[in-house]
């Protein structure tokens, strides 16, 4: 193989040591054979160096602007040259699927006008040099977070709160960009939505049904709403993909292995879902690289997509100084029960039924019959009524059948999102939720159940694959809700028409 390039001075050379292992690793993959790979790595790096050294002078003049890391930049730039390769006659000596998505619409976005690129790279470019390194050194080269605090001459004890300032920038910059982002009608109508259901509490929330639909056919969207979950598993692909382009996931998991190779298997991720020294990294890579293929098969992306069943925890923060923003970042679309707690309450005389789903954890006993529904087909109890829950037996059951956690999870001016978590003492095959709102509140879209409401009174009837839940059993879902005035907690909670205490 050929000599590998020699730096001309400590720019080079500092540029050599921390990109050219990542660049010849892209190369490689963009390439059929090792000597072509040093190739184009070689004319890569070469091309990387003098886009750092026209940064560097700008900035020397006062005219600094916004530039992606070091490692990123140079992956770019292997993009960038495979393409020019490619409009040369040089293309037989790339990767025959490379050369059929430099010729795609896809890849023509990269260098394309700045609003129609893709949003990770934008949202990357946009954050601070220091912070989008951050990022990326932990995201998708899978450094543990002492070696990066390390490299960055950042303090290690300190690193794993940046991180998540840092994710939350990040996802702040990406809403930002996508409300700027060209967009058709359809796709401003759920702007909104996906910045709700995305949000850090929306631990037990899949993305409502209308919503799911729109992201399985709308490419800005489904990008969107990748890069709108820092956490959760589904960041790392969203920044390959997004930045790279071609070859991302496949560069994604060689970054992976080769930092194992070096630094050894990582620890498990903590319960909180983070490590102290970003241990946990490669299952969090993995799980996301097997969703984001999935999804790019659905959409012709090489932007990778999970779908929404991550959980993640979320903090915020404003520029440089490391400042809250107004809007705290957003998570993945969970789907597991909430977490979170409710203010206690008493339960309330019981009304209506409500709605209520959330994913089963055994087989229950009771029956019921079908009734019609669009979409998933919910099923009632076996002696409820349409629209009546049915008499509480007078002395089998115990005066609190259910207990239920109701906690808004998100809120703005005219609206907010909520979760219900419900932990039943008796097994069932059925379920449904009633309770009553205090201040007029109307269920928009709910997930995990179906809705009814008449007046102040909710029913959420679970679906059919939810319907299952074992004794001392959890199940939950969520909803967004519109509002006008106050929002206070809502009383009356019934399990298929015995009373839930709130806990």
């Amino acid at each position: 193989m050929p000599d590998r390039p020699s730096p001309k001075d400590a720019t080079e050379a500092a540029l050599f040591d921390e990109c050219w292992d990542a660049v010849l690793s892209y190369a490689d993959l963009c390439t059929a054979g090792s000597a072509v790979a040093h190739d184009l790595a070689m004319e890569a790096f070469a091309l990387g160096v003098r886009e750092v050294r026209a940064a560097d002078a700008g900035a020397s003049r006062g005219r600094r602007t916004p530039r992606l890391p070091a490692i990123p930049l140079m992956l770019t730039a292997v993009r960038t040259t495979a393409a020019a390769w490619e409009a040369e006659g040089l293309g037989h000596r790339l990767d025959p699927d490379l050369r059929l998505w430099l010729n795609s619409p896809q890849a023509a976005r990269y260098p394309g006008p700045p609003l129609h690129r893709p949003l990770a790279l934008r949202a990357l470019r946009d954050l601070q040099e220091a912070d989008a390194a951050l990022l990326w050194l932990t995201e998708v080269e899978a450094l543990p977070l002492v070696v990066v605090a390390r490299r960055l001459g950042l303090d290690p004890a300190a690193v794993s709160g940046e991180l998540d300032q840092v994710r939350a920038l990040f996802r702040d910059r990406c809403r930002r960009d996508h409300l700027d982002t060209p967009m058709d009608a359809e796709c401003r109508s759920y702007a909104r939505l996906l910045d709700a259901v995305t949000r850090p509490a929306a631990a037990a929330a899949e993305a409502p049904e209308d919503l799911s639909r729109h992201l399985a056919t709308c490419v800005g969207c489904a990008e969107a709403a990748a890069c709108l979950r820092p956490h959760g598993g589904a960041l790392p692909a969203a920044l390959a993909g997004g930045v790279i382009g071609w070859g991302g996931l496949a560069y994604l998991e060689r970054r992976r292995r080769a930092a194992e190779v070096r630094l050894g298997p990582r620890p498990p991720v903590a319960a909180s879902g983070e490590a102290g020294d970003g241990g946990g990294r490669a299952r969090v890579v993995r799980g996301s690289l097997l969703a984001a293929a999935v999804a790019l098969s659905a959409l012709a992306l090489t932007v990778s997509l999970m779908p929404f069943d991550g959980k993640a925890n979320d903090g915020a923060r404003g520029d440089g100084g490391r400042q809250s923003v107004a809007d705290p970042g957003i998570l993945p679309l969970p789907t597991g029960p909430s977490t979170g707690a409710a203010p206690a309450a008493t339960a309330a005389p019981p009304s209506s039924p409500a709605p209520s789903a959330g994913r089963p954890t055994a087989t229950g006993t009771a029956s019921a019959p079908a009734h019609d529904n669009p979409d998933p087909e919910p099923q009632g109890t076996a002696s409820s009524t349409a629209g009546e829950d049915p008499p509480a037996p007078a002395s089998s059951e115990p005066a609190a059948a259910c207990r239920v956690r109701y906690q808004v999870v998100n809120e703005w001016t005219d609206g907010f999102q909520a979760t219900v978590t419900v932990t039943t003492a008796r097994p069932l095959d059925a379920w449904r939720v009633a309770w009553t709102f205090r201040d007029g509140q109307r269920v928009g879209q709910m997930w995990d159940a179906e809705a009814a409401q008449s007046g102040p009174r909710v029913t959420a009837t679970a679906t059919e694959y939810n319907r299952s839940v074992a004794a001392g059993g959890t199940f939950a879902f969520g909803f967004v809700a519109d509002r006008h005035g106050a929002n206070s907690t809502p009383y009356g909670f019934r399990l298929n028409g015995r009373d839930c205490a709130v806990a």
